[in-house]
């Protein structure tokens, strides 16, 4: 089971938002490469990375922070971003940079055809981040409410030959109030390649659940606001995991 700490970062900074409200953030740390450095001493194997700006803009506008985190941390770890990636050659650009993994939202539920592209482009480098409530897919920040089903879009997804899907329920995201176990677990079962669950993870019990289900192909956890407030204590999550499941 990965535990995979999400560094957020708005105008150069490391955050952390409610329900992916911008006007909603904690700023936990103003130097995002230390903060970077600091995980992957604890223990990280993955570090996940939302360009926040981006993901409002459609564009990257967080790349020179990016840029430091990976030349600091990208040779070490399997690093993934999220947040304004809408073309090939951004994907193309930040893979050359250090980066493992692209993680594609909106551009996704919007052109499937840019998904099938760059899937066929960069296979292997390629994760869908979809983020629902209520079993629908929200997009643009999560700010839009979609009627496209969670587990129809996945599997879609799945024949593009995507490497893993990011599954967020964005009521409880930021929120510290638990993961989704009994949605994430569906979506897995459904879909042969790995899901990543993400959204709201508050405390130990939260990782024992997740890894009660790692077997149904649940390959990871986002560990985002608990592990800045001190709620986890992530290197003893991680070791918690890895006595649990290996």
């Amino acid at each position: 089971m990965l535990l995979i700490p999400a560094i957020d970062l708005k105008d150069g900074q490391c955050v952390r938002l409610q329900q992916g409200d911008m006007n909603q953030s904690t700023t936990f740390s103003e130097e995002p490469v230390s903060m970077a450095r600091s995980w992957v001493d604890k223990g990280a194997r993955r570090v996940h990375l939302v360009d926040l700006n981006g993901a409002f803009a459609g564009q990257p506008r967080n790349e020179a922070a990016i840029r430091k985190i990976l030349k600091e941390i990208g040779s070490e770890v399997d690093v993934q971003l999220g947040g304004g990636i809408r073309d090939l050659d951004t994907i193309e650009r930040y893979l050359d940079a250090g980066l493992r993994y692209v993680i594609i939202g909106t551009a996704a539920v919007r052109n499937p055809g840019f998904l099938q592209d760059a899937c066929t482009a960069f296979g292997g480098h390629i994760i869908v981040g979809l983020d629902a409530k209520d079993g629908k897919v929200a997009t643009d920040g999560w700010s839009k409410l979609t009627r496209h089903d969670v587990i129809d879009l996945g599997k879609k997804f799945e024949d593009f030959g995507v490497e893993s899907i990011i599954y967020t329920d964005i009521g409880r995201d930021g929120m510290l109030s638990g993961i989704n176990i009994d949605a994430t677990v569906r979506l897995a079962q459904a879909l042969t390649i790995p899901v990543i669950a993400s959204g709201g993870l508050r405390n130990m019990d939260d990782i024992e659940a997740l890894c009660a289900v790692e077997d149904e192909g649940v390959e990871g956890v986002i560990c985002g606001r608990a592990i800045y407030t001190g709620d986890l204590d992530f290197e003893a999550a991680q070791e918690r995991a890895d006595e649990l499941n290996g």
